[in-house]
């Protein structure tokens, strides 16, 4: 079968009409064996990219570990497995998922390809010798970055040292941090580079809102929020996995029928999560950053941040959840004044939030985020000013006590006025109360 075919049945079989700009490049890369890096955005089409480059080169009949597929959460490990499942079918080749919380039994016969968490496959392959990585010809680090920032790199390392010094690795990230240099240098040998600008993705129409939650929780303005959307899929997310839970509790408690998924969730819970996400049975997820990066969605239109993560590349991938293949999105950041430094930084990387906020169930356009109110000066305070600048030629004799006498004048000037008013305010009452008292004797 030529490899042609192959990318074209896996696009015939995941209804794509065509193919994104990474997986054009990893499609038509010349040496098919050359170790490889793809750096491209959240929702670009990374994982069919690799998916691709497995498939063309697997060789059904041999029933060994042939492609090793790494990703930093149990979450994304399944979702991947979900995805290549289909397409190993339709090949006929066999798949396994290897992640914490999942069965160690191996069966009697070894997958011929691989997915899972660095950690438990190094448990199976090193520790328990029952899983024979050993074998594979191919190895994918999906979300590498993502990887170091686990701190998963060891687990790799350790798997990397075990295997045939020719294994090819292809690494897929959204971004290449300075740290994960040294270790693409220990273990590629002159890889093809694939970086793909965010301009040559699919166009996307993300629209970012600011929105204040002053005196109020994220609970309580986020219930405020939902009330004036009507989403399909609405993911929010939280800063921890215990604001997520609160937040979840409090939608309940309104009546919002949701899945929550975070760090603090037992394994078989979590998998029930990503199990209902995928059957887009609900229109609401409350997750952490942990679902960031591990969630693919198709229908995500509107996401709602309840404050900014302390690394804002989080706030990227959190927005990049929506406005996915030439679809508008929505994005509202609910923030507090302590959020001013981060708001501040992104609006710098080319974000353009617009500032907005809730008043009876209405959206309202506030003034630009940052742009202070233009105080109205008093007349008074406008004639002193002219008095204490104003420039002579020629310094007369006590030129300091005759501004300080005229400013005085000035001042009393203003008191006797503002007694005045006073007092022709305290007149009309008095008449008012008069015309009052008359009409209720009569």
């Amino acid at each position: 079968m030529e490899n042609k075919n192959i990318v074209e049945q896996i696009m015939e079989i995941e209804h794509f009409h065509s193919l994104t700009p990474i997986q054009k490049s990893v499609v038509e890369r010349k040496n098919k064996t050359r170790d490889l890096i793809g750096i491209s955005s959240t929702g670009s089409g990374k994982s069919h990219a690799f998916f691709m480059a497995i498939f063309e080169q697997i060789d059904p009949s041999l029933k060994h570990v042939q492609a090793i597929i790494s990703t930093p959460t149990r979450e994304l490990a399944f979702q991947l497995y979900e995805r290549c499942k289909t397409l190993a079918s339709h090949f006929g080749v066999t798949v396994k998922l290897i992640t914490g919380g999942m069965d160690k039994n191996m069966g009697e016969t070894q997958p011929q390809i691989v997915i899972g968490t660095p950690g438990r496959m190094k448990d199976l392959f090193i520790d328990e010798n029952t899983l024979r990585l050993d074998t594979a010809k191919m190895m994918i680090i999906d979300e590498a970055d993502m990887t170091l920032e686990f701190g998963f790199l060891e687990d790799i390392d350790r798997i990397l040292s075990k295997l045939d010094k020719k294994v090819q690795l292809m690494v897929f990230s959204a971004t290449i941090p300075e740290a994960l240099q040294p270790f693409l240098k220990k273990y590629l040998f002159d890889p093809f580079m694939i970086s793909i600008e965010d301009s040559q993705n699919f166009e996307s129409d993300i629209h970012h809102i600011l929105v204040p939650c002053k005196h109020k929780t994220y609970s309580d303005k986020l219930l405020d929020v939902l009330k004036t959307i009507n989403p399909y899929v609405c993911l929010i997310f939280a800063n921890t996995n215990k604001e997520a839970h609160q937040i979840a509790c409090d939608l309940r408690e309104h009546g919002y029928d949701l899945v929550e998924l975070h760090g603090d969730l037992e394994s078989r819970e979590r998998m029930q999560a990503i199990r209902m996400i995928q059957s887009q049975k609900k229109s609401y997820i409350v997750a952490s950053d942990i679902a960031s990066r591990g969630i693919d969605l198709e229908g995500v239109t509107h996401v709602i941040s309840c404050g900014f993560p302390k690394d804002l590349k989080f706030y990227i991938h959190r927005s990049g959840r929506t406005g996915r293949a030439q679809r508008d999105g929505t994005c509202i950041a609910l923030y507090r004044e302590t959020d001013n430094i981060a708001i501040n930084e992104l609006s710098k990387q080319g974000i353009v939030f617009e500032h907005k906020d809730i008043r009876n169930h209405q959206w309202v356009t506030l003034r630009p985020y940052g742009q202070k109110r233009k105080r109205t000066q008093d007349p008074l305070q406008k004639e002193i000013e002219k008095i204490v600048s104003k420039k002579t030629k020629k310094v007369k004799p006590n030129y300091k006590k005759k501004k300080r006498e005229e400013i005085e004048r000035l001042k009393r000037k203003r008191k006797r006025e503002i007694i005045q008013k006073d007092i022709q305010r305290q007149k009309k009452e008095r008449a008012k109360e008069k015309q009052r008292q008359k009409r209720i004797e009569s």
